[in-house]
């Protein structure tokens, strides 16, 4: 049995699915090259059929990432789906059709209303379509840890011969327990006559807490692909984390004896770059990456980790790429400086992008006395990944009071077209607070009453002139966007927030 277990990352399909973790088009490819710095061997890159917007976004990823990476385009096991994948994975240089099928009894009596001799008939049909466009086909039984072990057996043995060059045993729902899991893969690679044909991968959630035992049962097993995500995003409880299962890997050789291709130097850039995109932070006691993960408090753990840090902490920051931050910008730091640090940070950027940020951490670099790795990072994110917008904030002014006036906020707005101002409109409100004011006298420029689903604040760096790094969730009639924005004024980055999630509502309702 190969001791390489290949990396399977689902951040831009199965962790974009979670709520709040809308990516735009240059996001998206943004992540998709850290993925490829931090070593992963297959990018699921979204599922084309589902919208215009994730065929792009795969495609888009396809031709911008280099063929050391295989990039998977997510499809149904029906014609349509299988065809339109591989439209938008074709120009990769090293492209993976996914197709899947559910082959658990509650599944396909309830959902796809199906015998089990036609859903074998389909998982057939959908492989041997798939491999008419490339020999690297992956299978997916979805629901296989709630499936009766002989009829999966069956569809494995069936799909393989067919072309499905990977299958994958996902446990969708987060049910399976690890030693069941472990009987299971085990019970599949031996019971399978072929199964020596195909890589046997799985995908499990974390609905019981349970997704990286799971993972790590599997390769004890005999799996030998693993599909995670960066931070453990995903539907519902989440995937297991990526960081997670390499670090288990990495920590415990003496027990899994297993390598893969991942730099775990790239682990925590990976993970901040991905909580700069959707606006959420890294839970404080997120294992592996979060603030406390290297944090001692106690004066036990203290004294141990002074003498010798191995006897508190199982692998150093160093490993995961966390080396601290410093201040490396300020006002008096010129266009290289900066054009270096992003290098550093991990972002390619032209000339016209680099502008950009320059000017906006100069701009920040008046405002407060330390730029740090996180400021510059949202500032990246700020000026150079954001959609180009509808509207825009020219000048606004909010006054608050502790008396019987209330707060009233007043904004000049610039609607654009092409990027350039053709009108230009203007309002003033009160509301219950500062916030209020300002999304209530927005929203009425634009003339939209969305639904405020979300609102969070987050200080970037320590200190009261950090970045308030803004995220919000807007709904209205069914439409739902996601808004960030990063500025030393809360209250500014609330409204830039704000506006930002507009433009998105109003792209997506155009396209549609």
């Amino acid at each position: 049995m190969s001791d390489r277990v290949y990396v399977f990352d689902t951040t831009l399909r199965d962790g974009e699915q979670s709520p709040g973790a809308t990516m735009s088009l240059e996001e998206k490819i943004s992540m998709a090259h850290q993925l490829e710095a931090l070593g992963v061997d297959i990018i699921e890159a979204g599922f084309p059929i589902a919208s215009q917007g994730d065929f792009e976004a795969v495609r888009a990823i396809s031709r911008a990432v280099s063929d050391r990476v295989q990039v998977a385009g997510l499809c149904r096991a029906v014609p349509k789906d299988i065809d339109r994948a591989w439209e938008a994975v074709k120009d990769a240089g090293n492209p993976r059709i996914h197709t899947f099928l559910a082959t658990s009894d509650i599944h396909m009596k309830y959902k796809l209303q199906r015998t089990p001799e036609q859903v074998l008939e389909m998982a057939e049909a959908a492989v041997s379509r798939a491999a008419t466009y490339t020999s690297n086909v992956e299978f997916s039984a979805e629901d296989a840890s709630r499936s009766d072990w002989d009829f999966l057996a069956k569809v494995f043995e069936r799909v393989i011969d067919c072309g499905a060059t990977t299958v994958n045993v996902p446990d969708t729902v987060g049910y399976v327990q690890p030693f069941e899991y472990h009987e299971m893969i085990k019970y599949l690679m031996d019971r399978i006559p072929n199964s020596h044909k195909a890589v046997f991968s799985v995908h499990c959630h974390n609905d019981l807490g349970l997704a990286v035992a799971n993972t790590l049962a599997a390769i004890r097993a005999g799996a030998r692909q693993v599909e995670c995500t960066v931070s453990g995003i995903g539907e519902r409880a989440g995937n297991a984390a990526v960081e997670e299962v390499v670090m288990a890997l990495n920590t415990r050789k003496d027990i899994y004896d297993v390598t893969t291709n991942v730099d775990t130097t790239q682990i925590f850039p990976s993970c901040r770059r991905l909580s700069q995109i959707i606006g959420q932070p890294i839970p404080p006691y997120k294992a592996i990456v979060g603030p406390n993960a290297f944090a001692h408090e106690s004066g036990v753990h203290q004294d141990g980790v002074l003498k010798n840090p191995m006897t508190y902490e199982i692998m150093t920051p160093e490993s995961i790429g966390r080396t601290g931050t410093e201040m490396v910008i300020g006002k008096h730091s010129g266009s290289h400086a900066v054009k270096a640090k992003v290098r550093e940070l991990g972002y390619e950027l032209d000339e016209e992008q680099l502008g950009l940020v320059f000017e906006a951490v100069k701009g920040l670099a008046d405002k407060k006395e330390k730029i740090y790795d996180e400021d510059v990072h949202a500032m990246i994110m700020e000026k150079v990944f954001r959609k180009r917008d509808l509207f825009r904030i020219r000048d606004m002014s909010v006054s608050s009071s502790s008396g019987s006036v209330p707060p009233q906020a007043a904004v000049v707005m610039e609607f654009l077209q092409d990027g350039e101002p053709v009108e230009e409109k203007t309002n003033v409100v009160f509301g219950k607070g500062c916030v209020d004011a300002v999304f209530q006298c927005i929203c009425g420029v634009v003339g939209a009453a969305p639904k405020l689903e979300r609102y969070s604040v987050t200080a970037v760096t320590a200190g009261t002139d950090a970045l308030g790094q803004v995220s919000i969730r807007i709904e209205e009639n069914g439409l739902r966007a996601v808004g960030r924005s990063a500025d030393s004024d809360v209250i500014r980055a609330s409204a830039m927030a704000l506006v930002n999630a507009l433009n998105r509502l109003m792209k997506i309702k155009e396209e549609q």
